[in-house]
């Protein structure tokens, strides 16, 4: 569910104070069921809490479906490929005032934990790092109390790419999650002001996170607490 808004604004300031850079858009792009991780929520349901968070609240912000609807789990790498065929490919860029178009540079949205999980080993492929980060571009958004940049001195592969690295400092602190939201619905805690008030409606009328939700390999069951 999209509880970090707030940090997607961050970015955006970013983009705004920083002259070489001017904003296009940007995109949720919930992943597939069969990513398979503990707690989420079915897709459609996923991508309608992004399209409600969206739809009134942000003139910039977007809702991609095409992850979601996959048959199996697609990498961090392949749904920036998909992008990139979207907007330059089948879009053919942005159309500057003089008819001209220009590429969009497509940049991957990553919190501090993201970031780190990349120096982990057998978490990202190697292949799979350089192409997002050598050919895209990631913007971090960085936790209070953490330094991204002395983490990137001690990866190599990061370090290479430093310069498509952009680094985002959290002025004010907030450690909002969708996990920790996800845990309040189902300890029956207020949610209110942390998401969405149209987002908070739709958890509670469609009785989201309120089941322990078990994933295995071919299918998906439900326990009630």
């Amino acid at each position: 569910m999209p509880a970090g808004l707030w940090c997607v604004e961050m970015a955006a300031d970013y983009f705004n104070i920083n002259p070489k850079y001017e904003l296009i858009g940007g995109y949720f792009s919930p992943v597939s069921d069969y990513y398979q991780k503990e707690g989420l929520a079915p897709a459609h349901h996923r991508v309608k809490m992004c399209e409600l968070a969206t739809e009134t609240s942000s003139a910039w912000l977007m809702v991609d479906s095409w992850e979601a609807l996959q048959p199996s789990y697609q990498r961090t790498a392949v749904v920036l490929d998909h992008f990139d065929e979207e907007l330059n490919g089948n879009m053919g860029g942005m159309t500057m005032p003089d008819g001209s178009a220009r590429k969009i540079q497509i940049l991957l949205l990553a919190g501090g934990d993201l970031i780190e999980s990349m120096g982990k080993k057998d978490v990202w492929a190697s292949e799979d790092l350089h192409h997002i980060l050598g050919h895209y571009g990631c913007m971090v958004i960085e936790r209070t109390g953490t330094d991204v940049w002395e983490f990137l001195l001690s990866h190599d592969i990061l370090y290479e790419h430093k310069d498509n690295i952009h680094v985002v400092k959290q002025v004010i602190y907030n450690d909002i999650s969708s996990t920790k939201v996800r845990l309040f619905v189902k300890r029956k805690m207020s949610i209110k002001y942390l998401v969405p008030d149209a987002v908070m409606r739709y958890i509670f009328n469609n009785s989201l996170y309120s089941t322990k939700l078990t994933r295995k390999r071919d299918y998906v069951s439900y326990a009630f607490d």
